[in-house]
């Protein structure tokens, strides 16, 4: 699954950079028969785990009868948002047993039956109970059902949403042809239960087959091909899908509408992508990625797709908490992560198209073929889908120097993993609740930055060769963390297991510090000794990590050492160091200020890579206290006009984060806001306003990323020229969404009822959901209030509701959240329940008022169990923090600006 807060965008500002990032997160923020041979293994080999490996895995769910296979027959009445259902599972009763119990949510059930696999004989009808809290339905029999093979076959009926879990429906606009419901199905963390009666967990693996009676003119659409179709007569047609391979329940997907399909083929695979009709040639981009990534992928695992159908179908909406979806064969992806709109997309969009298509393929692989066995483990899916997703970017795309990105997305994860609330990568889910809460930057970024570190410390050979070794050992089957560590150690000869445990077994971030450098010979020794960066706990007693250290002085060679506490390290030549040079480890670094003063000289000197790690180093820690708050200034003044273009993202970025810590000091506010439009308005005079053929992406990016942050900067330039453009419809499509987006949030009354009528009558999906999200953009109070009003009718769209309450909340955090509160009710109907525990309290992350903080507290004591308010105390621990920036660092950064604004 492809996170909201998996990965830094690429500039991504064409709406998000009118957002302060703060400290709380970056901006940057795809026929062969089943019984194909897997490396000359067979999917017969992978039989169910061992009975002692069984038992260690957690469940909510009686042990001693294990599913086999399901053969599910659905009936959808899109209409009246219900569906009929039947489904016959093959299962083995390990030992006799009076009942069986399964997961169930949401369903009535009918005829209930049990037979024997073999003979004729059948058991009474069992009594059924069905408790909701636990989501499960138990089928009791009047005599206990002897251990052996047997068919159980449900009847029941169930609900359709308008959230994207379960069935659900999503209601969209046409150019031409009126208002039309597509049908599609959402089933991760644990929602397959809301649409079949299964064991609805990681190791329950089984096969399926599905048929579904559906209207005649639509296409149905699921993990595997259509094995037959068969008029029914009255416009109906039942559809029946081939037998998927062994997985787990929530990988199963279904999809109904008036779509159109096209393909092409890759190594032997059929690669399609699937769209609402007339959109299908904004999904060629994707095609072609799709079929180059496959042969990457297929290459790099050295075990072969094994399903004969890959498709990508794209849906209009969006969510809160994710984009993505890696059903097996069937990958589900909202419409502005996989669609290029040619009058609305932008070169940042492009990139992260790719991105989402290269991480959802990855995990036909790492989380379909091979899967966790519990949700504990949820990061070997979606940390490894990151770091392989990046990595294939870095390779196919080189000419976007995403490699760059590795330092945004290690930040991301750094944010939350430096405040008390982090937890370690891998983390004991017990609940529902908390799977879903697990889908966070600690499992995607800092998973993914934690593999990138130990790929780096084993080489990208070992490391391959250890991956392929795991995936033809494991396949069709679950694992934990170690299976993978066990793997690299023996493929590198050396032992990454006391790293990795270090990393992923225990929170927080390593701090090293170097103490001291001395030359001589023609060679420089680093003493260092380490510590624990934390952003709200000056006083903790630091944990102790084994940390792959690599130096060099700038221009020379680097040198690698494993820090273990205490240590020394010695590099070739001597001048200015620098510590994490390539910037591929998990850890801060400490300068004296002597050594800070030397790297500042030689800044311009440094890699793009070290140029991005260093500012982020700094301004983490001056934001923390470990260092002067005003080093980053120094740097910032620092950095000429042909510096990277991320690196120039990066400082926009900062200031546009400062300046949201100076909201309600006007005076101050405008301090700050001169010397920033004087650091970044050069930059964009340089690039102009007109893209340029052929011009670089990342330098088509950082324009637009320019204008946002000078647009929340209030420059009176970028303010006038946006203006002129959208009063004058003179807006090219790589820039229409920030001048959008620069309007917005500047907007006056006058200015929102225009956008207002604009998005009433879009009637492209894709584009309307972004205007609507707008019209919760400005920092006029009155008006966001008129958002969160409009955001409680039908009128945005179900789906669009919750992102433009959460939009306001980006701006105007209090009233918000209390808003949402205050109509929670209705708020509840447009996030789902195992959700609602993440999004009420990040509605008040942002806050500057501490008078937030009990409110946010009272909530999660009312309405979130004990077991699931990490989001609500992260929010806090967020707030307190902020005020703590604003009173304690932003005295420094006045110092700073007077002495040289």
């Amino acid at each position: 699954m492809t996170s909201g807060a998996s990965r830094p965008a690429s500039g991504g500002a064409t709406i998000g950079a009118l957002i302060p990032r703060g400290d709380t997160s970056m901006r940057k923020p795809l026929v062969r028969a089943l019984a194909v041979a897997l490396a000359g293994l067979s999917p017969v080999a992978f039989a169910a785990p061992a009975a002692d490996t069984a038992e260690q895995t957690t469940t909510q769910l009686p042990r001693g009868v294990t599913p086999t296979h399901y053969d599910v027959s659905i009936v959808p009445h899109a209409e009246k948002l219900s569906f009929d259902g039947k489904v016959s599972i093959d299962v083995t009763v390990a030992q006799p047993t009076t009942s069986i119990t399964l997961n169930a949510l949401g369903m009535t059930f009918g005829k209930v039956s049990l037979a024997p696999a073999k003979g004729k004989a059948t058991f009474a009808a069992p009594k059924v109970a069905v408790d909701a809290d636990a989501q499960t339905a138990t089928f009791t029999f009047d005599h206990a059902i002897p251990a052996g093979a047997y068919r159980l076959s449900l009847e029941y009926t169930g609900k359709i949403g308008t959230q994207a879990n379960g069935l659900f429906a999503i209601d969209y606009d046409t150019e031409h042809d009126g208002k039309k419901r597509a049908l599609y199905t959402q089933f991760e963390n644990s929602d397959a239960r809301r649409f079949i009666p299964s064991w609805d967990e990681p190791a329950y693996k089984a096969t399926f087959t599905l048929d579904a009676t559906v209207p005649s003119g639509q296409m149905a659409v699921s993990n595997m091909p259509a094995a037959s179709k068969k008029d029914l007569g009255n416009g109906l047609t039942k559809v029946s899908f081939a037998a998927t391979p062994k997985m787990s329940t929530y990988l199963v997907f279904f999809g109904l509408g008036d779509f159109e399909r096209a393909t092409t083929m890759s190594d032997g695979v059929e690669i399609g992508v699937i769209t609402q009709k007339g959109k299908i040639s904004q999904a060629q981009f994707t095609l072609d990625s799709g079929k180059a990534v496959l042969q990457e992928y297929n290459a790099y695992f050295g075990v072969p797709y094994p399903l004969p159908k890959l498709d990508n179908i794209a849906s209009p909406g969006q969510s809160q908490f994710f984009s993505a979806m890696e059903n097996w064969g069937a990958i589900y992806t909202f419409e502005y992560a996989l669609l290029l709109d040619p009058s609305f997309s932008t070169p940042s969009d492009k990139q992260e198209v790719f991105n989402t298509a290269a991480h959802e393929m990855a995990h036909q692989w790492f989380g379909d073929l091979v899967t966790m066995r519990w949700w504990d483990d949820l990061w070997l899916n979606e940390g490894f889908a990151s770091w392989l997703a990046s990595r294939t970017t870095e390779r196919l795309h080189p000419e976007w120097h995403t490699e760059l990105e590795a330092v945004g997305i290690r930040e991301q994860a750094m944010n939350q993993d430096s405040i008390a609330t982090t937890h370690p990568v891998v983390q004991h889910v017990a609940t529902v609740e908390q799977a879903s809460q697990a889908f966070d930057s600690i499992t995607y970024s800092k998973g993914e930055s934690v593999i990138r570190m130990l790929e780096a410390y084993v080489g990208p050979d070992a490391w391959r060769k250890g991956v392929q070794d795991y995936i033809k050992a494991h396949a069709y089957s679950n694992t934990v963390s170690d299976d993978l560590w066990k793997a690299i150690d023996t493929a590198a000869g050396k032992s990454v297991s006391t790293i990795a445990h270090d990393f992923t077994l225990q929170p927080g971030i390593p701090l090293v510090r170097v103490e001291s450098v001395s030359c001589a010979n023609g060679s420089t020794t680093l003493k260092l000794s380490q510590g624990e960066f934390t952003r709200d706990r000056p006083d903790k007693t630091p944990l102790r990590w084994h940390v792959p250290v690599t130096a060099k002085v700038v221009g020379g060679a680097p040198a690698s050492t494993l820090l273990d506490g205490q240590g020394s390290l010695t590099v070739a030549g001597c001048g200015p160091v620098l510590v994490n040079a390539g910037q591929t480890a998990y850890y801060r670094t400490a300068y004296k200020p002597e050594q800070f003063k030397a790297l500042q000289d030689v800044f311009t000197k440094l890699e793009p890579i070290d140029q991005l790690g260093l500012v982020s180093d700094t301004w983490a820690q001056g934001m923390a206290g470990v260092q002067p708050t005003s080093n980053v200034l120094d740097l910032i003044k620092a950095t000429p006009l042909d510096a990277s273009p991320l690196l120039w993202d990066e400082i926009s970025g900062n200031f546009t984060s400062l300046d949201a810590y100076y909201d309600g000091d006007a005076k101050q506010q405008a301090v700050l806001r001169k010397y920033a439009v004087s650091r970044l308005s050069p930059k964009l005079d340089e690039l102009g306003w007109e893209p340029k053929a052929g011009e670089a992406s990342p330098v088509a990016i950082l324009r637009s990323d320019l204008i946002a942050s000078l647009g929340r900067l209030g420059d009176p330039k970028v303010l006038a020229e946006a203006r002129r453009r959208y009063e004058t419809d003179k807006m090219p499509a790589e820039l229409r969404k920030v001048i959008l987006a620069v309007v917005a949030y500047n907007a006056d009354a006058a200015t929102w009822d225009k956008m207002h009528a604009a998005a009433k009558a879009e009637k492209t999906p894709l584009v309307k959901d972004r205007l609507y999200t707008l019209l919760a953009a400005p920092k006029d109070n009155a008006l966001a209030k008129r958002a969160l009003e409009l955001a409680l009718t039908d009128e945005p769209g179900a789906t669009n509701s919750a992102a433009m309450i959460s939009r306001v909340g980006n701006g105007h955090p209090e009233l918000a959240f209390e808003f949402a509160t205050a109509h929670k009710e209705k708020v509840d109907t447009f996030v789902d329940g195992t959700s609602s525990s993440r999004y009420y309290p990040g509605l008040a992350r942002n806050s500057l008022d501490l008078a937030t903080i009990p409110k946010i507290e009272a909530f999660a004591q009312k309405y979130i169990a004990a077991t699931s308010r990490r989001e609500a105390e992260s929010a806090v621990a967020n707030i307190r923090y902020r005020n703590q920036v604003r009173k304690e660092r932003l005295p420094a950064v006045d110092a700073w600006l007077k002495k040289n604004g």
